[in-house]
Formats: C-alpha cells, sequence, structure tokens
C-alpha cells in the first residue's frame, strides 16, 4: 500500500502535470496556431469574407439568396443553387434534404424549379444544369456551373439594359477552374459575380 506521503506525491505530480499541460495545449498552442493563421492565411483565417462598398457583404465560402421577400428571383441578379439548409443558406442549419430521387416532393420542386428557369431565363428543359434544379449537400455551396451562370446571361442583361456581350464577357472572366487542374467542374462564385456585375455602369 502507498503510504500518505507517497500518495501526496503523486498527486502533486499529476496536478502539476495536468497544468503544464493546459497551458501549452490550452493557451500556447491555440495562440500559435491562430497568429500563424493571421500571418500566413488572413484572408481563411477570418472567413473568408467578401468587402463591397457597404462593408462585409458576404463569405466566398457561404452562398447566399438573390430572391425578393416573397422568395422570387430577383431578375437583375445571377441565382444560386438551390439551398435545403433551413430556409436556405443558413450557416447555422447546413444540410442538404435529404430525399431520395423518388421522393415525391423533391420530384415537384424540381419539376418547378425547371419551369420557372424556363420561362425567366428561356431555355429549353434539356440546356438547364442539374445544379440549378437540386440542392448540394451542405446547402451553403457559394458557386454554380459554369453553364448555369451561361444561361442566364440574356436575362440579366435585359433586366440591366446592358449589352448580352457585356455580362457574358463578364462571366467568362470570373469561371474559376477545375482544382488542381483536374478536380471537379468550372464553376463561378455567384456572390462575386454580383458584385462584379453591380460595377457595370447600369443602362437600364
Amino acid at each position: 500500500m502507498s503510504s500518505p506521503r507517497n500518495s501526496a506525491r503523486q498527486y502533486g505530480v499529476a496536478l502539476r502535470a495536468m497544468l503544464v499541460f493546459t497551458v501549452i495545449l490550452g493557451v500556447a498552442y491555440p495562440l500559435a496556431i491562430t497568429a500563424f493563421g493571421q500571418l500566413a492565411l488572413p484572408n481563411q483565417a477570418n472567413g473568408s469574407l467578401i468587402h463591397g462598398s457597404s462593408g462585409v457583404v458576404g463569405s466566398s465560402l457561404i452562398g447566399q439568396s438573390f430572391t425578393d421577400a416573397d422568395g422570387a428571383a430577383r431578375p437583375e441578379w445571377f441565382q444560386s443553387r438551390p439551398s435545403a439548409a433551413g430556409n436556405g443558406y443558413d450557416a447555422t442549419a447546413s444540410s442538404g434534404s435529404n430525399l431520395g430521387p423518388e421522393n415525391a416532393d423533391l420530384i415537384a420542386a424540381i419539376a418547378d424549379r425547371k419551369s420557372a428557369i424556363e420561362e425567366s431565363d428561356g431555355v429549353t428543359a434539356a440546356q438547364i444544369p442539374a445544379d440549378a434544379l437540386t440542392a448540394s449537400a451542405s446547402g451553403l455551396d457559394p458557386q454554380i456551373s459554369a453553364e448555369y451562370a451561361r444561361i442566364q446571361v440574356n436575362r440579366v442583361s435585359a433586366a440591366r439594359g446592358l449589352p448580352v456581350a457585356t455580362v457574358s464577357a463578364l462571366v467568362e472572366s470570373r469561371i474559376q477552374g477545375r482544382d488542381l487542374g483536374f478536380l471537379g467542374e468550372p464553376t463561378v462564385n455567384v456572390l462575386q459575380l454580383n458584385l462584379a456585375l453591380e460595377s457595370l455602369p447600369d443602362q437600364g
């Protein structure tokens, strides 16, 4: 059996070890990582925030809706991918719909979105890419496919009174290539595209 003296010594060693590791792992390490992030990757460390004329308008990592108070798409803006996160792009409720491909509600939602895009953008169902009709797994994707951006050009141009060629060139300039040159597909960040669009002289 351990004597009271040995027990007290063991408790003392354990207490000192706990205090040392608390300082190292609970204070020094987080401070060092925070300092490294601010020095090496300040944009990413601070949330990849996007600044507009009125200040911070969002993050390049989180999508947002460009709709009116009733949820209708505003024709003067490029529209984002549908979102199933909360009421749409809710960063506190990131999720997909978890609905299977044969779910009646999902089928109906896709049909409604398809009809709305056919009418608003003057395209056929065959021209509408999948990301225009379905939400992502996170519900927060900030990008859309280059194809989805392109089919919106005529609508945005008409709504803003801008030449189609001007808006089309803006879209092409904002296309981001595949990750590492071969992963995924070319995409367009919708918020960044709309901010660039807003900077063009309105001729409407």
